[in-house]
This record gives structure tokens, C-alpha cells and sequence, in this order.
């Protein structure tokens, strides 16, 4: 073990003294209450912090505090209670290094057990920590491709936390390094196995801000389990880049806010869905209610405004449907025969567009009320010719219409039919007289007469995109220019602005026509998403641009290198546009060049369960925080006389025994029962048939989860499920053969052993 001995040689470790940087300080705290803003102190035992921080760890202490004189069998307890093994559901570690700690404890029986219980026992915890990772280290370092740092610092760390909370921090890496780079200018950890003086440094940075707390803040925090928590929260929060806002590059911007890349990662029906429904409201700034209704309420409007977005990967999913591809379109918007490839935006692209043109959310939201709404075109968006038509527009302040250069002001061409007498005067149109349904009628007809002061025009660019929206402020005006064409005026306050334009579908059901201005059908038309993009470019200076959220449900069922493509790097937050370490990338089908936000956020979900979780690409795995949801039976009551805490427990503690904790039934299988009946249903279309799945047919297991694997007989009746044996087939004798059964679930299911007391 040369290059740990190396780094433990001195056992002694200096106590730095830290000076926060205090505009970083408050900031971290003003997060921490935007998260829960019932918070009072750490001594409450409701609210949001409680129930998400400290409830579990509370349990779980409880449990670390029970002593054994033997150093074996209190190590053993130890990490059962850190793995979650020993009662109570623990977030502490990561499941991947859950896992590795669970396969050590198979493969080297007695080590880490044996470790853990002398570090419990140390008075010297610093010191026992060290020791606990000189011993573990070739453990964890074996048959690794990449050194398993982190597992040096959280494992040791969070067991000398279980059992000392006053004296000894619990390390989750990634959140303490950015907290340090922002709090006192450095990162503690190096890419080494952990040391003495790195862990001093952090126990020192956490006292002092348990001081801070204390003195100053009047938190009054218990423990350092407080701390961790504070850490933890504030690391998963809509953050702002504190660390890169300290140095003096061009590239810092205060509003931009620190992405949120989370996987929620757990049994089948764990709720981890309605999870990342609650963790959008609060990414995108909402108080999020107590009540379910409530919230899908909250959720359904952002998801009409277009700041969430909601997509399910699945096994054929690609680039082309996540990014951007090439589909075929009409040649030309003059209604010319043909076709031709043009790029068409995928859902990450157009909601990255989104976050990407928000200057903030404004202090008056803008509403279309009963405005009407136009599609107008300034210019030929395919004629490159016409592109400073649409720049004068935007720049005067006005919009532009072309058509015959004939003064539309007298009175009299409020009538349809003098402005069709005025155009076939006007000049020859191909020796025929026009009616009044042609354009060069129409156009003018509803340019000077149905459109309205307050009334909102849509810019397009093509038939398939957007490029500005205005609100008309002012009458029909006519200014000639001396080269002729697009005399016709309407002044305009141009309210949204974006020349690389939008696909239309964000706002409006239907590709636009190639008439020049028309009325949108109301019920084509998205308002909130409307509103959205004009309330998005108003008071751009009012602070950080909106958060937007992309949830992707299932996110390991699709190949990822296949979907991401040359993106997965950008998800990065120091790559992200804007921040320190910024990176473009040039699309591959329409050459544009792309970056992703700082103000949108990923969540994923992934079923544990599923078979295909072992393709998660390790590239996703670095770039995602990963936060499980384990089955909490605490959340069900009694039906009926029918204990449905026991009943989820019982079979849990089956399934686990049998397979292994990430095959488990999650609690919102059973969550709307109101009756028996109610759950009968979920255990016999759902509970037993997932369970055959999980055992692949194998019904003696699947009766030995519910119950009714204890049979004697050739016919044996169970709770759930009976048995009944099937005689050999004539000619092949019984002797030596093994045994066959067939099993039927039953039409009536007792409950007997989990009835209330």
C-alpha cells in the first residue's frame, strides 16, 4: 500500500482557522431557506428540513448508538445501519458504493467489520478514520478501472458520524468541494485516497460554520449531522455558481443560476415520478403545496407555459428525437412542387432554446386577455434580399407590408370593395380583374382594418418557425420609400425577439400558411406558452432568468451515448453557457452552433428493477446526482382492518431475502386503496404478477414472498396462492423425478397475518 502510506505517515494534523467569504455565506443560507421556507431553527421537529433531513437520520442514529463490547459485532451493525440493511431506509452513501460495501463484506468476510468497530470505539477519531482507510483502501482499489477516492472519504467518515454527531462530519464529496471552493476559496480533497490533515480541514470548515449557525444565525444546531444536512440541501438547490462568481472572468454573470443534474433512482413504485413533479415546481421557483392536487395544478401550468418538459426514453430513442434531425418539407413557401431536408428541433433543443432566451421572469406578467393574435411576415424569410426589411422593422419599431404602393388612409378603404376598386384600377393583373379574395385585396384588407392597437403579431420566418413577437400600439400609416415596395406601416412595440427564430409548434398547433397576415385560430393557439415567451424579454434586468426543467422518465432504458451524442458533455455546470469553462458545440444537421443554459435542469428517474439498468452509461453516471427512493411503508394506514404497513414490510423484507433490496415493492402500489377490495386488485394485477417477473415464473418463491411457501401435501390452500401437485405422465415412473406443482392464485385472499391489532 505504498501510495496510502505515503499520505498517513503523520499522524498529526494541523487545525486550520478559516475566514468565510460572506457574501458567499449569506447566499448559501438565503438558498437553504428559499428550500424550506418553514425553517425556524434545527430544533424544530416539523417542516420541510425535518422531514427530508433529519427525521431519517435521527433513526438511524438510534440505531448506531446501540453498543457491543465486541468490535466485530458493533462494526457489523454499523454498516448495516449505513447501508440501510438494519431497519430504517438510508440515503447516506450512493448505491453504487452501497453495493460495493455489501459485495467487500462478501468477498473479504470480517474486514470492514472488524475496521468499523475500532473506529467506533476511538476516542482519536481523526486518527481511527485514517486507520479505517489504510485498511479498507485495497479493498475498495481492487479490481477498480478508476480509483475509488470518494469511497475513502464517505464510508470511514459517515460511520465515525453514526456513532460520534458531535465530533465527527459525514462526507458526501462533491457537495463539501463545492462548498469549500465557494466558502473558503479551495477545494480540500485531492484525487487521493482521503488523509488526515484533508479530513482536519473539513471538520474545522464545518465547526465554524456550526458556530456561525449558532452565534450568529440563531439556528442552534444539534449536531454536526446539521451541518451535513445544510451542506447536502443547499449542494441539490437552484443554486447560483459561487465559485465561479468569485474570480474576475468575463465570462461570470450574477444571474445565472448553477444547473441541477439529479437522478431519482429506486424500486418500482416508489413514487419517484411525482418526485420530479414536486422537484421541478421547486426548481422553477413555485412554493410547492402540501396537497397532490395542488401541485399538478402548479405543474400543468409550467408545463403549458413551456418551463417543463416531460419525455420517456425508451429503447429506440435517438439523437433525431432528442436533439435535432432532418425532415423532409415543402421546397419553398411559395407553394412550389417539391421537397427538401430541413432540420427539425428535438425536445432538448427547444427547451435549451427556451431557458436560453429568458433575460428573467419580469415583475408583470404579460397577458393576452382578449387580444387577438396575427401571423404577419416582413419580408421573404428564404430571400436573404429581404433580411433588412425585418431589421428596419424591429429597429423602427413598426412592421412592414408590401403589396401595391397605394395609400390605404381615406376613410373609404374601410370597405372591402373600395380596396378592391382601387387595386384592379391601380394596374393590368395579368388582363384579368381580381376579386375580393385575392391577397393583394385580403392582405391590405386585414392589415388596415382588423388589426387593432393591442392586437399581438407573430413574426414567422417560413412556415415552420418564429422570429419576434409585437404588440400593435398605433393605426395604418403610409410611407413610400423611393425604391417602391413596403410602404405600409403599423407602429409596433416588438415585445420578444429572437432571429435564430422558434419552431411555431411551441406556440400554435399548426404549421403557419403562406398568406402574409392572417388571424390565429384561438383554439390552435398556446397562450401560456405565448405569455411566456413575451413575459421572458421584459425587464431584463430584474434578476435571473427563469429556470426551466426537463424531466426524463426512464432515463436508463435508452442508450445514452446514442441519444446525448456529443451533448453529454455540455450537461456539465462549469461547461454551460456563460460559465467558467464554457464549451459550444456545432450541430451536425444544421451547423448551428449549440450550448446548454445554466438555468436548465435535468431530473431523471431510473427503476432499479428494470434489467437494463446495468447499461447506464458511466459518462451519465458522473454528470447526475444520484438521490434514492426507497419503498416507505410509514406512509400507509390501516384499510379495513388490513395493516398495510405490515403487509408492504413483510413482503419487502421477503423480496430482499430472496433477491435483493432493489427488487422491492414501492408503497404507491398501495397508496390509493380505500377497501379490501381496492387491495385485493393491486395484489392480484400488479403486486403477484411483478413478483413473477421479478422470479422469473419461479412460483415457489413467489409464494414464499406472500406467505405460502410453508405447504405439506399434494393440495395445500394458501393465502394468496395454492398449490396443487401434478401427477407423473404415464410411462416416464416418478422415481428420482422432482416434484411438479401447479399454482393458482386464489379467488379469495386472507389477511389474517396482517390484521390490526
Amino acid at each position: 500500500m505504498p501510495e496510502f502510506e505515503a499520505r498517513i505517515s503523520d499522524q498529526e494534523a494541523e487545525v486550520p482557522i478559516f475566514t468565510f467569504d460572506r457574501v458567499a455565506l449569506e447566499r448559501y443560507r438565503a438558498l437553504f431557506v428559499a428550500r424550506y421556507p418553514d425553517f425556524r431553527s434545527f430544533q424544530q421537529r416539523d417542516g420541510g428540513y425535518f422531514a427530508e433531513e433529519r427525521q431519517y437520520k435521527e433513526e438511524l442514529l438510534a440505531l448506531a448508538q446501540k453498543a457491543s463490547s465486541d468490535d466485530q459485532e458493533r462494526g457489523a451493525r454499523l454498516l448495516d445501519v449505513l447501508t440501510g440493511k438494519a431497519g430504517v431506509s438510508s440515503n447516506l452513501l450512493g448505491w453504487r458504493t452501497n453495493g460495493r460495501v455489501i459485495e467487500i463484506r462478501k468477498t473479504h468476510a470480517g474486514i470492514l467489520e472488524a475496521a468499523a468497530g475500532r473506529l467506533a470505539r476511538a476516542t482519536d477519531v481523526g486518527g481511527a478514520i485514517a486507520e479505517f482507510v489504510e485498511q479498507s483502501w485495497p479493498l475498495f482499489a481492487e479490481g477498480q478501472t478508476s480509483k475509488p477516492y470518494s469511497e475513502s472519504r464517505n464510508i470511514p467518515s459517515m460511520l465515525a458520524a453514526l456513532v460520534h454527531p458531535d465530533k465527527a462530519y459525514g462526507i458526501n464529496t462533491q457537495p463539501v468541494q463545492q462548498a469549500a471552493q465557494a466558502l473558503i476559496g479551495r477545494r480540500p480533497f485531492g484525487s487521493n485516497p482521503m488523509t488526515v490533515q484533508e479530513y482536519a480541514d473539513v471538520l474545522s470548515m464545518m465547526r465554524s460554520l456550526k458556530d456561525v449557525m449558532a452565534d450568529e444565525w440563531g439556528w442552534a444546531p444539534r449536531d454536526l449531522w446539521d451541518i451535513q444536512g445544510f451542506i447536502w440541501a443547499t449542494d441539490h438547490a437552484d443554486q447560483p455558481n459561487l465559485a465561479v462568481e468569485q474570480s474576475q472572468s468575463p465570462k461570470t454573470d450574477r444571474h445565472r443560476p448553477m444547473s441541477i443534474n439529479q437522478i431519482f433512482y429506486g424500486p418500482p413504485g416508489t413514487g419517484k415520478t411525482y418526485q420530479t413533479a414536486i422537484e421541478a415546481v421547486r426548481l422553477c421557483g413555485e412554493m410547492v403545496p402540501a396537497g397532490r392536487d395542488e401541485l399538478m395544478k402548479i405543474y400543468r401550468r409550467l408545463v403549458d407555459e413551456g418551463r417543463i418538459e416531460f419525455v420517456t426514453f425508451h429503447q429506440s430513442m435517438s439523437y433525431e428525437d432528442f436533439v435535432e434531425c432532418l425532415r423532409p418539407s415543402q421546397a419553398s413557401d411559395d407553394g412550389a412542387a417539391g421537397f427538401e431536408l430541413k432540420p427539425e428541433q428535438g425536445v432538448f433543443r427547444r427547451i435549451a432554446r427556451r431557458a436560453e432566451t429568458s433575460t428573467g421572469p419580469g415583475t408583470v406578467k404579460f397577458s393576452i386577455d382578449k387580444r387577438r393574435v396575427f401571423k404577419m411576415s416582413i419580408g421573404e424569410a428564404a430571400n436573404p434580399e429581404d433580411d433588412h426589411f425585418f431589421e428596419e422593422a424591429i429597429a423602427g419599431g413598426y412592421t412592414l407590408l408590401g403589396y401595391d404602393d397605394i395609400d390605404w388612409s381615406d376613410p373609404r378603404f374601410a370597405d372591402r370593395a373600395a380596396i378592391l376598386e382601387a387595386v384592379n384600377a391601380h394596374g393590368p393583373n395579368e388582363g384579368e380583374a381580381l376579386n375580393a379574395l385575392n391577397g393583394e385585396v385580403q392582405m391590405p384588407f386585414i392589415f388596415r382594418n382588423l388589426v387593432q392597437p393591442a392586437d399581438i403579431l407573430v413574426v414567422s420566418k417560413g412556415n415552420g418557425y418564429f422570429r419576434a413577437i409585437g404588440e400593435v400600439t398605433g393605426e395604418y400609416q403610409f410611407v413610400p420609400r423611393e425604391e417602391g415596395g413596403y410602404a405600409h406601416r403599423r407602429a409596433v412595440r416588438w415585445l420578444w425577439t429572437d432571429r435564430a427564430s422558434v419552431p411555431v409548434r411551441e406556440i400554435y398547433a399548426r404549421n403557419f400558411t403562406q398568406k402574409t397576415i392572417y388571424r390565429l385560430a384561438q383554439a390552435d393557439l398556446d397562450v401560456p406558452a405565448l405569455e411566456r415567451y413575451i413575459a421572458s424579454q421584459q425587464n431584463p434586468s430584474s434578476g435571473a432568468p427563469e429556470a426551466f426543467v426537463l424531466i426524463i422518465d426512464e432515463i436508463n432504458r435508452a442508450n445514452i451515448s446514442k441519444v446525448f451524442g456529443e451533448l453529454i458533455t455540455l450537461l456539465e455546470p462549469d461547461k454551460r453557457i456563460g460559465q467558467l469553462n464554457e464549451l459550444t458545440v456545432r450541430l451536425p444537421y444544421s451547423g448551428d452552433r449549440f450550448g446548454v443554459p445554466p438555468n436548465l435542469h435535468i431530473i431523471g428517474t431510473m427503476n432499479t428493477a428494470d434489467r437494463s439498468i446495468a447499461l447506464l452509461d458511466t459518462a451519465l453516471r458522473r454528470r447526475f446526482a444520484f438521490r434514492e427512493l426507497m419503498p416507505n411503508a410509514s406512509v400507509l394506514r390501516a384499510v379495513d382492518g388490513i395493516d398495510l404497513a405490515k403487509l408492504l414490510t413483510t413482503i419487502n423484507e421477503r423480496v430482499e431475502y430472496l433477491f435483493d433490496r432493489e427488487h422491492q415493492i414501492g408503497h404507491a402500489y398501495f397508496t390509493g386503496c380505500r377497501s379490501q377490495a381496492d387491495i385485493d386488485q393491486v395484489m392480484r394485477h400488479k403486486v403477484i404478477p411483478l413478483l413473477a417477473e421479478y422470479f422469473y415464473e419461479d412460483w415457489g418463491k413467489v409464494a414464499a414472498v406472500l406467505g405460502d411457501g410453508d405447504h405439506g401435501g399434494d393440495e395445500s390452500e394458501g393465502r394468496f396462492i395454492d398449490r396443487r401437485r401434478l401427477n407423473a405422465l404415464n410411462g416416464m415412473g416418478d422415481e428420482g423425478s422432482a416434484e411438479r406443482y401447479r399454482w393458482s392464485v386464489r379467488d379469495h385472499f386472507s389477511y389474517d397475518e396482517f390484521a390490526t391489532e
